[in-house]
């Protein structure tokens, strides 16, 4: 079950470095795999075993190993929520020597979006659903249900950790916590944009022109449809050297949002093909525009929670 981790819970920065563990089986016992941060709020460093994965690394990582060390080697995943493992004479000196606490997202079901700073905290207010946050040091963290692929820098000031990550403990935060949205997840899907050269990487869709016979139910003008849409257009194809596919996605979900007054048909579809030709046009494959903008058109119909 998802941990949803309401209950009270120590703020490790209000106490002194020996209550670090109080709070760590806290998050614990609430399901949320913690560990301890060293000076610099990093983890600590393996030991000599584990040193440059000569022991073949933890069974929860990426390539699973025979590790078993008993010390909190390994980052995050050392993370865990036995008391037993945490209490134990190992990990004794790493909580004496702790500045703060982390935990594993992904190893908790969740997924969190790390704002690091008011410009990536407003856009994620006009772009996400909201859910619970957590004030930091310089911006927010959003805690969504769910865990996904981590990915540092999808966009100026933004980070999702979840898999194989870790996210410093700074409280429980505020407000309901929802499940994880397609925009998250369209945010660290790999794209490719290097520009082609001599020729597009992908090939183009045959290209479909959004007009009035498509949009029979349509209550917009089509010059007012038309310029919106040539005006999203312009903001893909602008995105030369990345980001194509993150802007694509917003560019359908905003154009999508624009007819939910809409009897219908409005022709959604074809504005789809136009916004996916257009990022392929700058390099990203195929694949990924499809969905980026299928995740765009759906999110923007989606019911509110």
């Amino acid at each position: 079950m998802t941990p949803d981790c309401t209950t009270p819970v120590p703020h490790s920065a209000n106490h002194p470095d020996g209550d670090h563990l109080r709070t760590a089986l806290h998050l614990a016992a609430a399901g949320v795999p913690p560990l301890p941060l060293r000076q610099g709020k990093v983890p600590f460093g393996n030991c000599r075993a584990c040193k440059d994965g000569a022991c073949g690394g933890r069974p929860n990582m990426k390539n699973t190993g025979p590790c078993r060390c008993p010390a909190p080697c390994h980052a995050w995943a050392a993370a865990t929520t036995d008391p037993h493992v945490l209490t134990s004479p190992t990990w004794a000196a790493a909580w004496r020597q702790a500045v703060a606490v982390a935990y594993h997202p992904g190893g908790a079901g969740l997924t969190v979006v790390d704002l690091d700073h008011a410009a990536a905290v407003a856009w994620a207010r006009e772009t996400l659903l909201a859910t619970r946050t957590v004030p930091t040091t310089r911006g927010e963290h959003w805690i969504y249900r769910g865990a996904m692929r981590s990915a540092n820098a999808v966009r100026p000031g933004v980070d999702v950790k979840s898999l194989m990550q870790y996210a410093r403990w700074l409280g429980p935060g505020e407000g309901p916590m929802v499940a994880l949205p397609p925009a998250v997840r369209a945010l660290v899907v790999k794209e490719d944009t290097t520009p082609a050269r001599a020729g597009v990487a992908s090939s183009v869709p045959a290209r479909a022109t959004w007009d009035r016979s498509v949009a029979t139910g349509c209550r917009h003008t089509e010059r007012y449809v038309r310029t919106g849409l040539e005006r999203g257009l312009a903001k893909v194809r602008g995105h030369t050297e990345s980001g194509a596919g993150s802007q694509a996605f917003g560019v359908a979900r905003f154009l999508a949002a624009q007819h939910a007054q809409c009897p219908g048909p409005c022709g959604l579809d074809a504005i789809g093909e136009e916004i996916v030709a257009a990022a392929v046009l700058v390099g990203v494959p195929e694949p990924y525009a499809r969905r980026a903008v299928a995740n765009g058109l759906e999110t923007a119909v989606e019911p509110a929670a």
